[in-house]
């Protein structure tokens, strides 16, 4: 059975060590070890564990935000996630030792307030290992993707009924359809920051991001409805990537706000495609990518990373790599053999031998990338190579192994081999999907080193016999060839079933 394709490409993750430092320099986060730090006996906080209004000047000047017109804000939202990664522990008046604290009356008769001490995970985050900074830092971020996904509202006041109940209908907030938006959006970014086909390193225009996730795919021209749609996801994303950079999983250029004063009469944005930076830029940072795939990963997503197959076995690597991209597959192959080291490259070597065997749909991809594997693994591998010279299913591959570098005394292999190493070849390229010119290419040159190959291949005592030649028959461009290979199918397909 052919391995089953990951549904996203491998990521390549910087160590945990590098990740750490980058979550403890993350903004937020560093707010928020420094107001733990600067909490003490004295600090007043409300009832849920929010920082009473009176105190944030002196956190916000703590900060060094006391200039700055947002700088209570900061410090309020700093507060929050101290309280919330434990770096602070808040205990609420009602859980008072005596029972009586409910209802108490604070120092300026308001609200009762709660007390404060030092959290467990703040000697954590100066002590422990780079993976405990790393599991604080993803509760971090799960407190901020819950602030990017809360409603917003101008005035919480209009939202209390006189019952002083909260009128949820009013905000017109679906919580499960704004987190799935949000993690559409992310898991968008995270497939074109992983994949060949995506920019890579580089910033993403916010347009072609909000696009991803409302324009359809077989859509040519958009609508203007459409448009509109696509604007609306830009400024709802514009404020949700100003939520999320803080805790460090972003770099965004915000959206430029005087865009907005430009509106058209439909209420979309004007289009400008002299300068689309003014629309917004954003990249996953090496923290984001790791934040976003442990979430995944959380999820049930199959998102791997590159590194996760070095402590395998070599059944697993081969298995694990099947349709990885071509530089992954090297990525991933060196950290494996390196795990072995030269002096364990002929263990290694009989290791990826002996799991490429089989004659199962997923053996022929598992013998190209043996034979890859192979071509890294050394001089030293030589012996476990030519010990299965003789292999019906290995000894070409060993052969050629052994050829492209320079061995003596290579016994010629049998014309049957040669045949069925051919059609082992084009199985597996047929079942990596590669490039069609390059597949194109191989077809017609295996086929055309042997003079009378389609009169004898349809003999070959291999599984994918028959849908080789078919595949031959629709990618050889010579007429009759290809129609020599149909035939050649044809009894491949009669012997099988005969």
């Amino acid at each position: 059975m052919s391995a089953e394709r990951p549904s996203l490409p491998p990521v390549r993750l910087h160590s945990e060590a590098e990740l750490a430092r980058d979550a403890l320099a993350a903004p937020l986060l560093a707010r928020a070890v420094r107001l733990a730090r600067w909490a003490g006996p004295g600090t007043r906080v409300g009832a849920g564990g929010e920082l009473v209004e009176a105190q944030l000047p002196a956190a916000a000047a703590h900060l060094g935000l006391d200039d700055d017109e947002d700088g209570a804000a900061y410090a309020s939202e700093a507060w929050r996630l101290a309280v919330d990664t434990g770096l602070l522990d808040v205990e609420d008046p009602a859980d008072s030792e005596d029972g009586e604290g409910d209802g108490d009356a604070g120092p300026e008769g308001g609200e009762a307030e709660g007390t404060v001490t030092v959290g467990e995970s703040l000697a954590l985050l100066t002590g422990g290992s780079p993976q405990d900074v790393l599991a604080i830092w993803l509760d971090g971020l799960e407190a901020v993707y819950a602030d990017a996904t809360a409603p917003a509202f101008d005035d919480f006041a209009d939202l209390v009924n006189e019952d002083g109940s909260i009128d949820f209908d009013a905000l017109d907030w679906d919580p499960e359809a704004e987190a799935e938006f949000l993690d559409g959006v992310l898991g968008n970014l995270y497939l074109l920051t992983v994949s060949d086909a995506g920019p890579g390193e580089g910033p993403l225009p916010l347009p072609a991001l909000a696009a991803s996730m409302i324009v359809p795919d077989d859509m040519g021209e958009p609508t203007d409805d459409v448009l509109e749609q696509v604007s609306e996801a830009m400024m709802r994303l514009d404020d949700q990537f100003r939520v999320l950079e803080p805790i460090g999983i972003v770099e965004y250029r915000p959206l430029d706000e005087t865009l907005l004063t430009e509106e058209g009469d439909d209420g979309a944005l004007p289009a400008d495609e002299e300068d689309v930076t003014r629309y917004g830029l954003v990249k996953l940072t090496p923290l984001g990518l790791y934040g976003i795939r442990a979430r995944m990963l959380e999820a049930g997503v199959d998102a791997p990373a590159i590194g996760d197959l070095a402590e395998k076995g070599a059944e697993e690597l081969l298995a694990g790599i099947a349709y990885y991209p071509e530089a992954a597959v090297r990525a991933e192959t060196e950290l494996w053999l390196g795990r072995h080291g030269s002096a364990g490259a002929v263990t290694a070597a009989r290791e990826l031998l002996s799991a490429s065997r089989g004659s199962d749909a997923g053996a022929p991809l598992r013998r190209l990338h043996c034979q890859q594997a192979l071509a890294l693994a050394g001089p030293e591998a030589e012996p476990a190579v030519r010990a299965v010279l003789d292999d019906p299913e290995l000894g070409g591959l060993a052969r050629v192994w052994l050829a492209e570098r320079g061995a003596a005394d290579v016994p010629a292999p049998p014309e049957s081999m040669i045949f069925w190493l051919a059609v082992d070849t084009i199985a597996a390229q047929l079942d990596a999907d590669g490039d069609l010119n390059e597949l194109q290419g191989l077809v017609e040159g295996l086929s055309g080193q042997h003079s009378g190959f389609f009169d004898e291949v349809w003999r070959v005592d291999h599984p994918g016999t028959a849908e080789v030649l078919e595949a031959m028959g629709r990618l050889h461009s010579d007429k009759k060839a290809a129609k020599q290979a149909r035939k050649a199918a044809f009894k491949a397909r009669s012997r099988k079933s005969g």
